[in-house]
């Protein structure tokens, strides 16, 4: 009896010392990622070979421009100038015109990437016959 009476208060006496719970479990660290991580260049490559693919639908170039469009980056002049190319093919301009206002939301606060981009831009959209917004007077609305 007073060995059950011992242990009761021994493990009373423990509890009492130890007021959190002390877990030993391993801390597990997780790898989200095992797929190879893609250059900037291997991206780039990728986006242009997607929008110069010559039998491209509009359905396919609106899902790759908001694709595009979604990730955290404004896209480089080479992927935009195969998709104003691809807009062209498909006689599409006012896609041609809301992958320009896209691009120029996308750069947001950063003033110096909109005509930058435009400049690098120039001479693709005077050879395609497309108007930026600003000559249109869309910047104005």
């Amino acid at each position: 009896m007073f060995r059950a009476v011992f242990r009761l208060s021994a493990t009373g006496a423990r509890s009492l010392a130890r007021s959190r719970p002390c877990y030993s479990a391993p801390l597990a660290s997780r790898c989200y990622s095992h797929g190879k991580v893609e250059t900037d260049e291997e991206f780039d490559a990728r986006w242009v070979t997607y929008f110069s693919k010559p039998d491209i639908d509009a359905w396919e170039l609106r899902k790759g421009m908001n694709t595009l469009i979604g990730y955290d980056l404004v896209p480089e002049a080479k992927i935009l100038d195969s998709a104003l190319r691809a807009c062209r093919r498909l006689n599409d301009v006012a896609s041609a015109i809301r992958i320009l206002e896209a691009v120029k939301d996308k750069a947001g606060p950063h003033k110096e990437i909109y005509p930058f981009l435009m400049q690098e831009l120039k001479p693709t959209l005077s050879e395609l016959g497309i108007s930026t917004p600003e000559e249109l007077g869309m910047d104005k609305l």
